[in-house]
């Protein structure tokens, strides 16, 4: 069974997701991501970032991440654990610029 390891950017956070599941969307410009994988803690050390992950996407069967917002997706040979990071000034990511214009400036005439 082939497994991806998505990585994507939201609301300034990096996303680390795995799914069996990986298309192009039927809403252009949207990546579908389905039947998600979280590692099951059978340990005393849980990470936090992965337990949010978890809740965040807790019901979840489906979810489509705008194209844009993709950073790399990975076929590998085995799950691990999904997390969050922020980002940060060290960071060498940089998210793609969502809007072409300045909203608050008006038309020329």
């Amino acid at each position: 069974m082939r497994i991806f390891k998505i990585t994507f950017l939201n609301q300034g956070k990096v996303y680390e997701v795995f799914a069996r599941k990986v298309q192009q969307g039927e809403l252009y410009g949207f990546v579908e991501v389905e039947d998600l994988i979280f590692e099951q803690n059978n340990s005393l050390v849980i990470d936090p970032s992965s337990e949010k992950l978890q809740e965040e996407f807790a019901g979840v069967n489906r979810t489509l991440i705008p194209i844009h917002a993709v950073i790399r997706i990975d076929e590998v040979e085995k799950e691990g654990p999904g997390k969050i990071t922020e980002l940060d000034e060290t960071s060498n990511i940089t998210p793609f610029p969502t809007t072409f214009f300045k909203p608050d400036r008006k038309p020329d005439k």
